[in-house]
């Protein structure tokens, strides 16, 4: 029985988190003069307008997910700010230190930096940073620092969970035990992938398994479902339906949890690519007709937005 006790703990130890808290929540800062490429660094274009939008960045990704994105908002008339954030796209074996509170806090910081700045600020994020998104939303919503619409995409509120049928990897199951033991496993830069396809060849970040940044992550998304309702601000979220990194049943937790009355979705069906039907904005086989979409939302230019 005892045996049978300890292994029953063991199991709840892992999968609950039960008493985690992140270690290092220090303030950090981001030094673009070392980053792995110059692709990875943030992406800024200032037009002197009164409208901006923040995009953020996914885990463990880096701006250049949006640069496509990122010049076409500008083309619209918007500014455009996509910051690296700290300890991503530098030095992986230094990244493995850091935790989601830190991330988050330093996008705090660079949100209210913007708010302050300008009549209409949006937000949009990709997988880890549309999660981010949400949170930002569920900081400053009810507040005079809230933003004027949220957009995500591919954003995660359940990793794994018995009871939504949601299993995003099975290794989460012993990530608090293996953390006790090392940070990551084969951490590594990646700067394009020639194997890739529709655009995915393109992907710049870190390769390997973050064990202790990914259990941070894991963590914080728990709170994240929690505040769901705290959202009041106009959202609209996008998941691709056969996405094979975030599963898709994350749209409909999302869908009817939020607290807002002007929320739209809309979900996308991509064609027999191989990538991972997730970083939507950097596939080519989408970015166009998604980006114009999104455009059309903030705009006010198309108020429902259906399947497609």
């Amino acid at each position: 029985m005892i045996i049978i006790l300890l292994c029953i703990l063991f199991i709840l130890w892992n999968t609950t988190l039960f008493g985690y808290r992140d270690k290092r929540t220090e303030p950090l800062e981001v030094d673009e003069s070392k980053t792995f490429c110059d692709d990875a660094k943030s992406i800024i274009y200032q037009n002197h307008s009164d409208t901006a939008i923040l995009l953020v960045h996914g885990f463990p990704s880096t701006p250049s997910i949006y640069y496509y994105s990122a010049k076409r908002f500008s083309e619209a008339g918007m500014d455009v700010y996509a910051p690296l954030l700290p300890g991503f796209g530098t030095d992986p074996k230094a990244f493995v230190y850091t935790t989601f509170t830190q991330w988050f806090a330093y996008l705090c910081t660079y949100y209210e930096q913007l708010r302050i700045r300008y009549a209409k600020l949006y937000v949009l994020g990709t997988s880890m940073g549309g999660m981010m998104t949400l949170k930002l939303g569920q900081t400053y919503c009810s507040t005079d620092l809230a933003p004027d619409k949220l957009v995500t995409i591919a954003a995660p509120v359940v990793y794994n969970s018995i009871k939504e049928g949601i299993f995003t990897d099975a290794r989460q199951y012993a990530a608090r035990t293996l953390a006790l033991f090392t940070p990551a496993i084969q951490a590594r830069t990646i700067q394009g992938d020639p194997n890739g396809e529709d655009g995915s060849e393109y992907w710049i970040g870190y390769g390997g398994l973050f064990v202790r940044a990914g259990l941070s992550l894991v963590h914080a998304m728990k709170q994240v479902r929690r505040d769901l309702p705290k959202i009041t601000c106009p959202l609209f979220s996008i998941h691709d339906v056969n996405d094979r990194t975030i599963p898709f049943k994350n749209l409909s937790i999302i869908e009817k949890e939020n607290g807002s009355s002007a929320f739209t979705k809309l979900v996308t069906h991509m064609g027999p690519y191989k990538h991972s039907h997730h970083a939507l904005p950097l596939y080519h086989s989408i970015q166009v007709s998604l980006t114009q979409t999104i455009l059309e939302y903030l705009e006010d230019k198309e108020r429902t937005h259906a399947q497609t």
